[in-house]
């Protein structure tokens, strides 16, 4: 498959061995598509830490690059440098570098790092260029930031930390994109921002995670998925149309790459790679 720019993948760790066994069948569809690197989720609170340590070392070992996560949250600078020692060890070169989600109620991330600039500071300080470090942006703003110049200053702070791309939360407005990488590139940063692309397949699903993390659906697209009521084949279809629409959209604007939330599946994000094969400008 001849994918009109790079692409990578999204995993969460699986918690059980039948979810184990069907990550490792999506990974192995999914390669066709000749990914940069497939990452590696890291859990509220650090809570599948040890899954995404065996899931990436494993994923690392079949012949693509995996990235896994490394949260703030509970971090301390002594078992990140551990870490970072056994992931180097098994070959691990990218890091996905976060703050993370902080759990209900908490303040402050309980650990050693509260920005993510403060974990890639560490990082480069400690392993030099060992590891890729990619970190998160929001075109549509951090939901805990307090204005979206402050939430673009924030992201530039971490990508001059020594982040060497960067991936966004999923998004369905490329103005929200476009504006984005504008006010970054307006503050003299250049680093690579990679739109994060979620497949549409289930719209309650969706909704609700849309809501808690911040990222919009257009009225326009809500009324038309919501008029789909429960015809599920209706639904993908029309969510195909509008994402893949969205993708060649992104790679006319000169989005670098497209990085997938492939919610351990392998057939969404297929689809849509397969209406963009071959796509010209």
């Amino acid at each position: 498959m001849n994918t009109p720019v790079p692409v990578s993948f999204e995993f969460f760790p699986p918690k059980t061995d039948i979810g184990y066994d069907k990550l490792l069948t999506a990974h192995e569809e999914l390669k066709i598509a000749q990914p940069e690197f497939f990452s590696v989720t890291y859990g509220a609170g650090g809570s599948t830490q040890e899954r995404t340590i065996n899931t990436v070392i494993e994923l690392n070992s079949r012949g693509v690059p995996a990235a896994p996560h490394l949260s703030c949250i509970g971090s301390t600078r002594a078992a990140v440098h551990t870490l970072l020692e056994h992931y180097q060890a098994a070959g691990i070169s990218r890091i996905v570098a976060l703050r993370g989600d902080l759990p209900s109620g908490m303040r402050g991330t309980g650990g050693d790092f509260n920005h993510a600039s403060d974990l890639v500071t560490f990082i480069k300080a400690e392993f030099a260029d060992t590891f890729s470090i990619e970190v998160a942006a929001y075109p549509e703003m951090h939901p805990q930031a307090n204005s979206f110049d402050q939430d673009v200053d924030n992201f530039v702070a971490k990508a001059k930390a020594g982040a060497d791309s960067a991936i966004t939360q999923y998004f369905y407005n490329i103005n929200a994109y476009k504006h984005f990488v504008s006010e970054v590139r307006r503050r003299d940063c250049d680093i690579a921002i990679v739109p994060g692309i979620m497949p549409i397949t289930n719209f309650t699903n969706l909704a609700r995670f849309s809501d808690a993390c911040g990222a919009d659906i257009p009225r326009w697209m809500r009324q038309a998925l919501q008029s789909c009521g429960d015809d599920v084949t209706r639904i993908q279809r029309i969510g195909l149309n509008f994402v893949v629409d969205l993708c060649q959209e992104l790679i006319v604007a000169g989005a670098p790459k497209l990085h997938f939330y492939s919610m351990n599946q392998s057939a969404p994000t297929l689809a849509i790679l397969a209406q963009l094969e071959g796509f010209k400008a």
